[in-house]
This record gives C-alpha cells, sequence and structure tokens, in this order.
C-alpha cells in the first residue's frame, strides 16, 4: 500500500507562495525547552483533540508522542471532535488546546469572533460529498431542488453542499437542509428521513460499502484543507506546548508514509469501522503528501468559500471575513517544525 500524494497547482502555490504570518503575542518565541537550562514546561496540562477525519492525530495519540516528549511534568488530555463544529466549540470554551476542523469551519469560527488560529495543516483531503441512498432517483445536484439535504452545519460537508448548489444553479431556498450530526446525517439517509446527505469520512466510506449509498457529486477543490487551530492565549502562553503538538504531527506524518497498513489499523478500531472502509479513507481520499505551512494557497481557497457565509447569513458581514483572512493563518510553528522533536527523538 502506498498513500497518495497528488501534487496540484495550488499544492505548488502553498510550497512557493509568500506565507502569512498574523503573529500574535508569544508565536514568535515558539521555541523548544532547553532542558540543560533548567526551564520548565509553561504549563502542566495540554489538551488536544483526536478525531477519525484527522488520521495524523490519531496516529499521534496511539503512539504517545506527546506524552513521552512533555514527560511527567505535563499531563496530556485527549479529547474526541465529532466534527468540525465540536472542535470549534472545544476551542471556544477552553475545553481544548488545539483542535482540528476544515479550513472552512476554522474560517467561520474566526469571523464570528472565536479567537483561534490555524498553526500547521494536516490534510488535503477529499472528505466530503453529496450521497444518496441506494435506489434514489437523484443523479446530480440539480435534482436537490425540492427535496431534503442532511448537513452538518459549520462543517466541510455543509460549505461544500453550498458551494456544489451555488454551482449548479440551485438556490439554498429551494433545499430543505436538516441540521443533523454527520452520523446522524447517515442514519436519515438510509432510513429514509432525507433525500441526500453532504457526507464526511470515514462514515461516507461507511455507508458506500455497507449500505450501497452512492456519492452523485465530488468535487476536491470544494473541500477545503485540514486545518490544525489553537486558541490564541494558548498560543500566547504556552508557544513552547504548540510547537511540540506540531512537531509530533510532522513525525506522525512520516510515520503514516512508512506505515500506511497500521494507520489504516488505528482508524478502523478509533472509528469502530471495517479494515476497508479505513483503507478507502487512507488511501484513496487522504492527502498528506502537502506542506503543512499554512499560507497563500489556503487563503485563495477560503476567499471562495468566504462570501458565501455571507450569503447564507453564517457571518454578518465581508469585513468580518477579511479580517478572518488577515488573522487566522499563523505560519511560525510549522515552518519550525521538526520531526525528531517529538517523541524523544530529538
Amino acid at each position: 500500500m502506498t498513500i497518495r500524494t497528488v501534487t496540484t497547482a495550488v499544492l505548488l502555490a502553498a510550497a512557493g507562495g509568500l506565507v502569512l504570518s498574523g503573529c500574535v503575542a508569544g508565536e514568535g518565541s515558539a521555541v523548544a525547552r532547553d532542558d540543560d537550562a533548567g526551564d520548565t514546561w509553561s504549563a502542566d496540562t495540554l489538551t488536544v483533540d483526536f478525531a477519525t477525519y484527522n488520521p495524523l492525530s490519531l496516529v499521534v495519540r496511539e503512539q504517545g508522542w506527546l506524552e513521552e516528549t512533555l514527560g511527567p511534568d505535563v499531563t496530556v488530555e485527549w479529547v474526541q471532535s465529532a466534527g468540525s463544529n465540536k472542535a470549534n466549540e472545544l476551542l471556544r470554551s477552553g475545553a481544548a488546546d488545539v483542535a482540528s476542523t476544515a479550513g472552512s469551519a476554522a474560517l467561520l469560527a474566526r469571523a464570528n469572533g472565536s479567537p483561534i488560529h490555524t498553526i500547521a495543516l494536516f490534510d488535503q483531503p477529499e472528505w466530503s460529498a453529496i450521497v444518496v441512498p441506494k435506489g434514489s432517483d437523484v443523479t446530480s445536484v440539480t435534482d436537490l431542488a425540492g427535496r431534503s439535504v442532511a448537513a452538518t452545519r459549520g462543517t466541510d460537508p455543509y460549505f461544500f453542499l453550498l458551494q456544489s448548489l451555488e454551482e449548479h444553479g440551485v438556490d439554498l431556498a429551494d433545499v430543505e437542509v436538516q441540521n443533523l450530526q454527520h452520523a446522524d446525517g447517515r442514519v436519515a439517509l438510509e432510513n429514509g428521513a432525507v433525500d441526500a446527505w453532504a457526507g464526511l469520512d470515514p462514515i461516507m466510506a461507511d455507508t458506500e460499502l455497507n449500505a450501497g449509498s452512492r456519492l452523485v457529486y465530488r468535487n476536491v477543490d470544494f473541500n477545503t484543507y485540514g486545518f490544525l487551530n489553537a486558541r490564541a492565549d494558548f498560543l500566547a502562553e504556552s508557544p513552547d506546548l504548540a510547537q511540540v503538538v506540531v512537531d509530533a504531527y510532522e513525525r506522525a506524518r512520516g510515520w503514516v508514509a512508512d506505515n500506511p497498513e497500521e494507520t489504516v489499523a488505528i482508524l478502523a478500531e478509533v472509528a469502530g469501522i471495517e479494515p476497508d472502509v479505513a483503507e478507502k479513507v487512507v488511501l484513496e481520499r487522504t492527502n498528506l503528501g502537502i506542506d503543512a505551512v499554512p499560507g497563500e494557497a489556503q487563503r485563495a481557497v477560503l476567499e471562495v468559500v468566504g462570501p458565501i457565509f455571507v450569503e447564507t447569513g453564517d457571518v454578518r458581514s465581508q469585513e468580518q471575513i477579511d479580517e478572518a483572512l488577515d488573522t487566522l493563518l499563523v505560519d511560525t510553528y510549522a515552518r519550525r517544525a521538526d520531526p525528531a522533536g517529538a517523541g524523544g527523538a530529538g
């Protein structure tokens, strides 16, 4: 098995283009602790999310690299995110220091006042599509007019739906959108409570393989990147811990490339899915071969999504979108990322 590492024009732009630095207090000092100098870590607790839509988070948690690096002085707490909206809630409430979302969800949260910053990219996935149940007469996005669609507001599948409708000339007002969490949307699809579902992997792959559901519209460009986000106050107070997390993610990126079968097994176990479902997600729809540094390529993607938020009333004004675009992405940590700095390897 090999991990897909597709290189696109957008990806090249990310590697070669101008990268944003939207600095906040403490980011300029994102350096590792110097044990020889007798320093201590900046906090005694670090809370990080894990999510089945973020394979790197599962590997970091499974391998215990954060715990190994931080030692007995820092307690690492793991909390599960059921979707980008839930990850944003964890960050907004202070229940997590670092959490993973789709890029669109991070922009939405920042535009609506959540003080978060994106400190690294974990993936460029194709994790969302428009799904219909087995035997459905829906064959295209245009057929959704007058139909019901399940989607989780505040997540990439929801924004995928909005972009898909706009591209195909279907007015959002002509579609009944049922706001259901991802797993509930899948259930509603399979029991006939909705006509379609804006799906999310690995649940989407599971319903494909085990219930005969079909993906009637796919567009990788409508799937925004996987963003690793942190609270601004956490970055100001604990840049050393933030750097350790990003270092661990970069170690995980290399580990997944070398151990695809083990990665599939980890995802299958955590998500409670069959290995063939996990294999489809990891090997076919996960692109970890990207530059982890957030920059102009991601901003370009979000500039397309931003005005849709205003049109749908999810954000009050374009000015809020513009301010969020100017302050969301922080490149300091990913630029300094050292895989050897995680797990006691350094």
